[in-house]
Parts: structure tokens; sequence; C-alpha cells
């Protein structure tokens, strides 16, 4: 008969069961978990665990590896996820499964898995080399939602991975441009083709995939406006995938200064034109701002190359071209727009995300807020 027992573990309680011998292993077979908040729920948790082992609804030891649960974990999830979301698993599972894949499932364990990361902070490459600390740390985020859903299909009695301890990573400090630097860039690149591309990332801190998925449909130029509510972004190497933002905040409208405005009337003419010049050739199917000379939808990763070749070209300090939206939100900051409306223009969850990305500005604008009432109270 199954004995258990509850006991506290540091701040947070769990139960053990003794549920005999596994008759597959000949060896005793342990159940656990912890993580209860009080002993009152360990204690709910161990009865149903012991009235389940009584009348076999609680799952037995199961056999399989834990690269054999990956590969049926992809193939579901695949049909839950985004593609880009969907690849980014494929990898990390590749990462788990050379490594890990042999290991069963039941007999995962914390330390087997922070070893795991150890290894792969040391010579994780699949040609050798170490891993950077943020991927390690994304691949743990994968391997415990995987083990998650095996704790919730009752394939395992507990998620090794989530007491199992990852990597810290520090932000890195972001990189911006001074304003002047960003008029020089914009003034290098006048005549450039996709220069109202570039110009649109500058004036509203939009995302690479928001500006090249941003179709007329959604633009009002009439209005001084538009809405994200298109991206493109990239799954692998060469897959183009086109789709709605990601979340609910990130679909936004945006309201676009005159000179803006003025730029992309001027880049809707020049558009027109190339389609008369493309002739068949042109892409009809969409309605994308941005295209390449044919009509096709511009790569992601092309147009961040493209960046950096026009920053060697005109010999300006680099950064990265995400580095245009950090860049946007600093300037925006300093130049004394509200906090929230920023907020709101860049689609961040919360302001709260916003100040704290942006916490290297909040000093000068705190300096800056302890004049504004005194100037107007004292002389």
């Amino acid at each position: 008969m199954a004995r258990g027992s509850v006991r506290r573990a540091d701040s947070a309680w769990g139960y053990r069961v003794d549920a005999g011998l596994d008759p597959g292993t000949g060896r005793r077979r342990q159940i656990s978990k912890q993580g209860f908040k009080t002993k009152g729920e360990a204690q709910d948790a161990l009865n149903t665990v012991l009235k389940g082992l009584k009348d076999g609804s609680t799952p037995r030891r199961s056999s399989a590896t834990l690269g054999e649960f990956l590969d049926d974990w992809l193939v579901v999830q695949k049909q839950r996820v985004r593609p880009t979301t969907w690849h980014g698993y494929e990898i990390a599972v590749e990462r788990i499964r050379r490594h890990l894949g042999k290991a069963k499932l039941q007999a995962l364990s914390p330390l087997q898995i922070e070893k795991f990361y150890s290894t792969l902070l040391e010579s994780g490459r699949s040609g050798g080399g170490a891993l950077a600390a943020k991927t390690v740390r994304n691949t743990h985020v994968v391997l415990r939602k995987a083990v998650a859903d095996a704790e919730r299909l009752e394939l395992v009695h507990r998620n090794a991975a989530s007491t199992a301890q990852a990597p810290s990573v520090q932000r890195p400090e972001h990189v911006t441009w001074s304003s002047d630097e960003l008029r020089e860039f914009l003034a290098e690149i006048r005549h450039y083709r996709l220069f109202p591309a570039f110009v649109l990332l500058a004036t509203t801190g939009m995302r690479r995939g928001e500006v090249l998925g941003l179709r007329w449909r959604d633009l009002d130029l009439d209005a001084g406006q538009l809405a994200v509510a298109h991206t493109i972004t990239t799954a692998g190497f060469s897959q183009l995938v086109a789709g709605p933002p990601k979340t609910s905040r990130s679909r936004r409208h945006i309201f676009l200064d005159d000179a803006t405005l003025a730029i992309l009337r001027e880049h809707r003419k020049r558009q027109r034109e190339e389609r008369f010049l493309a002739g068949p050739a042109w892409d009809k199917e969409n309605d994308l701002v941005f295209r390449d000379e044919i009509g096709d939808p511009i790569h992601p990763d092309w147009f961040s190359n493209e960046f950096e070749r026009l920053l060697r070209s005109a010999g300006l300090r680099r950064i990265r071209l995400h580095d245009l939206r950090h860049t946007y939100a600093t300037l925006a900051l300093k130049a004394g727009m509200h906090p929230k409306v920023v907020s709101e223009r860049l689609g961040h969850a919360t302001v709260g995300v916003t100040l704290d990305l942006y916490s290297h500005v909040t000093p000068s604008i705190s300096r800056d807020a302890a004049n504004v009432v005194a100037s107007r109270v004292l002389d």
C-alpha cells in the first residue's frame, strides 16, 4: 500500500509518496512534488495522488525518453503556435535532444538539467564553442514548457525543469544615436530607394517586421495615421511569415508627422512608376508599402544587412537596425513626450515596460521635472 508524507522545504510545501516497487525495474517508485504555498494545499494534492494509486487513475512510470516525448510534443505545438515560435521550439528541441534525448522522461532531474545548461555554456554549439547565456535561457524556457505539458498530461509527476536554475542574463545596454547622428544618417540616404522605410522606423519606433508588413490599406495619408495590423517575419533562413502582430497591444494606431506623410506620398508615386515599368513581373497579390523592384516582399534579414551596408558607406557609428527603435524611444522621452504615449506608440504591454527598458533616460527627465513647478512659483 502506498504511503505518503507532507514536508516543508525552504519557503514552500511539498509531498513525497512511496508507491512501492516498480514492476518494470524492481526499484522503489517515488512520487514527489514541491511548490505548494500552504500545508493544506500539499496535503490535498497528496490525498489525490494516494487515491489515484488506489483506484488506478494515477499514471504508471513511462518508459519514454525525453527525446521521444519532445518529438511528439513538437508535432502538437505546430498547430498551436505561430510559425516563428515553432521554429524557435524546433531549434531548442534539437539542442535538448542532442544532450538529453536518451534520458528517461520520468527520471529527469533538476541537477541533470542544470549540468546540461553548464555544458551548453561551455561547448553548446554544434561545431563546438560556447553558447550565449540568453540562448541557454531560451532553451530552458522551451524545456520547462514541454515538461509542464508532460505533467499536465500526467506523463510525469513533477516538472523537473521548473526547479532547475537557468543561467541569469544581463540586459544589454541600448546603443542609440543622438538626434544629430540620426539626422546625418537620413541625410546620407536621402536618395536611397527605401529611404521612406527608414524614415518610418526613425519617426515612429515601429519594429522591422511591422514596417515591412505595412500595407497601403493600413495607411491613411489624409488622416495622417497608420494601423499596425500586418507584419512580415521569418521562420528559418528563407521562409517569410506574414500575418497579424503577435499580441493585442502590438496591434495599434500611430499618428504620423507632416514630414513623414509627405515622404510617404512621394514614395507612393514612385512605386506606381515602378509597377508600370515592371509590367507583368510585378506582384499584384500583395498591397505592401515597401517592396523590391518587382513588387515582391522585402526579406527582413536582407533589410537589416542593407542597413549595415548603408552605415559603412556613410561612415557612421555602428548600431543595429533594431536600435533605431531604441533611438526613437530615447529621443521621445528626452523631448518630454509622456511615457504612456511613447509606450502606446511602441506597442509595449504596459507603460511600466517602457520605463523599465529606458530607465537610463529617467534621471534626466527627473532633473528637468524638478524645475517645472519651481520655475513658476519661485523667483
